[in-house]
This record gives C-alpha cells, structure tokens and sequence, in this order.
C-alpha cells in the first residue's frame, strides 16, 4: 500500500507519517512545507506544487491525504472547498482515495487562539464542520482527528509548545485516527 501526505508541518510534525506508516505498513511519503495551503499542491509553478502534481500525474497510490493550513477552512472557504474538490478529482483519476485530515482548534487559552480573537469551541466546531462537509462533498474518507483530540481527556497534552502543532502523543492520535479510516475503507470500501 502506498499513502502521499499533502499538507503542512501538521502533518509532518513529530515524525506523524513514520508513524502511519509503522501503523498501517504502508509505504508513506510526505509532501509539505510549513504554511502551506492545499491550492499551493495544485500550482505547478510552486516547488511543492509541481511536486505535487507530478507525484498524483505519475504515480500510483493507494490513499490521499488532505490537510489544508491549520486556519484555512474558517478564513479561506472558498479556496478551501475548491481546492478539496480539485485534489479529490485528481486523486480520484489517479486510481486513489482521497482521505481529509481533519485538523484541531488552537489549544485552549494558548497564546495564538488568543491573538486571533476567537474561542476554542467556536474554533473546534467550525474545523470539523468544514471538513465533514468537504468530506461529504467530495466523497472522501474523513480522519476527524480534531473531533479525537476533543474527547480525549488531557487534550492540553497533545500540542506542542507553540499550542499549535501536535506533541508526539498527539502526531501519534493523529496517525491513528487516519490509520483507523484507512483500515475502516478497507474493510468496508463501500
């Protein structure tokens, strides 16, 4: 089995793809770049872009996984929505199935929740809003680990120090909750 990761350094934070892969015993490669959005994977002009496209033009995977910037959903519908519905499509040709991991609100009473002036449950809501409808839209397998951060107790425990990127219990949730849909998929591919 062979897993591409698009996304950002909440994807490749904590070494998260070595553990999907220990997971799932899957071939994983990663494609990201810190801040990056998923439309920077659809312009082949970018570095990682033209990676990007290359990789879904020439190559064969099994599973695709989305992760838009970690605020991108809530700031950036639009691009969002259209990027989801655009990488699906070239996932879906490539013989593929696209997986969105659904990413977690800013820690709670951290520092950058703060400064953007929003609260943690508004934050927590309108994430997985936007990726269980762009999950629907577009067919795709949802990893909703923002929703499995919320229900675990200790959830201060799984962000790094920046309250933003996962701590290596959290990168470890992260890749079990994608491991879990991907397994979910294969046995019910329905």
């Amino acid at each position: 089995m062979r897993i591409l990761m698009l996304g950002n350094s909440l994807t490749s934070a904590q070494d998260m793809p070595d553990i999907l892969a220990e997971l799932t015993g899957a071939e994983v490669v990663c494609h990201t770049r810190g801040g990056a959005r998923l439309s920077e994977h659809l312009n082949p002009n970018t570095r990682l872009g033209a990676r990007t496209q290359a990789a879904l033009a020439k190559e064969q995977w099994d599973y695709v996984v989305l992760q838009e910037m970690s605020h991108g959903p809530i700031t950036a519908p639009g691009s969002f929505f259209a990027s989801v519905e655009r990488l699906c499509r070239q996932i879906r040709e490539n013989g593929a199935i696209p997986v969105l991991y659904a990413t977690w609100a800013y820690q709670k009473g951290g520092a950058r929740l703060s400064a953007k002036g929003w609260d943690y449950g508004g934050m927590a809501r309108n994430l997985s809003a936007a990726y269980r409808r762009a999950a629907e839209e577009n067919r795709a397998l949802l990893a909703d680990v923002g929703r499995r951060f919320y229900q675990l107790p200790g959830t201060q425990d799984l962000y790094a120090a920046d309250g933003v990127h996962p701590s290596g219990q959290g990168a470890r949730i992260a890749a079990e909750t994608i491991a879990a849909a991907i397994q979910r998929h294969k046995e019910d591919p329905s």
